[in-house]
């Protein structure tokens, strides 16, 4: 019986690289700089890749280099290539020793500051042949990195939106009220609830944060006014309620640091205390997902108790 000869591929992957590079920079000389190879020879294999493939993929003007409506298509079809392409790196190093090499992480700004302090030195402990290079960025474009390969996994929020992705549990953070002493809400006794914010001026970060959607989904039900300033970080958000802004909420991890020199108030809240639960996200099918969920209890393990 013959065997019939395998199909010839139309592109090769480097040339799929050359592909979502200039589609990802708008200019054939910025992605020749990010592949590292001259001009001359990406602009030639983009144009092989063109005719194999029998079709225009970029249309070229003096504002730069956009997409044809197929080559939007090929792009991202040829993103999915690149990121299989990737695990079955991924899926070797698996089977010789996940734990050796370099792991890529993403954590939420509202988490790193707080948690790498305890996870990262054990991590190291757990897997000491392993680099874990870690990126802080918004969840959105952290799970926008994990379905494109540029990230193994992150840890964020659970409440946020993942959206493909799967996840292992590593903790429940709970939420406290703050603002600064004196402030009224600060000086009753016992614990806080939600309807103690009816009318109160709110802090919130600013937009892109899934920290801010959350506290004001809890607290708008409440009658809580949401102020037209954002801070841009805890720290920022920390400094401007401790000098009488407004009241907010704070994951109980950063209290820590942040009130390190006493300026907030700190009030506990009651059952159902507010909150967000902590997870390792990586992407559905990824071929690291054993090795991860070792990782994950490494961190879980190392996970900090928090006094609020």
């Amino acid at each position: 019986m013959a065997i019939d000869s395998p199909p010839v591929l139309p592109v090769s992957l480097r040339q799929l690289q050359y592909l979502v590079a200039v589609a990802d920079s708008g200019s054939f000389r910025r992605a020749a700089d990010a592949c590292h190879v001259a001009q001359p020879s990406l602009s030639a294999q983009v144009a092989q890749a063109e005719a194999q493939l029998g079709l225009r993929l970029f249309e070229r003007d003096r504002r730069g280099v956009r997409l044809t409506p197929g080559g939007q298509a090929l792009v991202e079809q040829a993103r999915r290539v690149l990121v299989a392409a990737g695990d079955l790196k991924n899926l070797a190093q698996h089977f010789l020793d996940p734990f050796r090499g370099t792991l890529r992480l993403g954590v939420i700004p509202t988490v790193g500051p707080y948690l790498l302090p305890d996870v990262a030195p054990a991590l190291t402990r757990a897997f000491p042949d392993l680099t874990v290079v870690w990126s802080e960025d918004r969840t959105s474009r952290l799970v926008q990195q994990i379905e494109d390969g540029a990230l193994d996994s992150a840890l964020l929020a659970l409440e946020a939106d993942l959206g493909a992705c799967e996840y292992t549990v590593l903790g429940r953070e709970p939420f406290v009220l703050a603002a600064a002493p004196g402030h009224p809400l600060m000086t009753r006794r016992g614990p806080a609830t939600l309807d103690d914010l009816h009318g109160a001026p709110l802090l919130l970060l600013e937009d892109g944060h899934c920290f801010r959607d959350q506290v004001y989904s809890l607290c708008a039900p409440s009658g809580a006014t949401q102020m037209s300033l954002r801070a841009t970080s805890l720290s920022t958000l920390t400094q401007m309620v401790g000098g009488g802004v407004g009241v907010t909420l704070l994951p109980a991890l950063a209290v820590p640091v942040e009130n390190r020199r006493g300026q907030l108030a700190i009030r506990r809240f009651a059952p159902p205390v507010p909150g967000r639960t902590l997870v390792l996200a990586w992407r559905r099918g990824a071929a690291l997902r054993a090795a991860l969920t070792q990782v994950a209890d490494a961190m879980r393990k190392a996970f900090p108790k928090t006094r609020h």
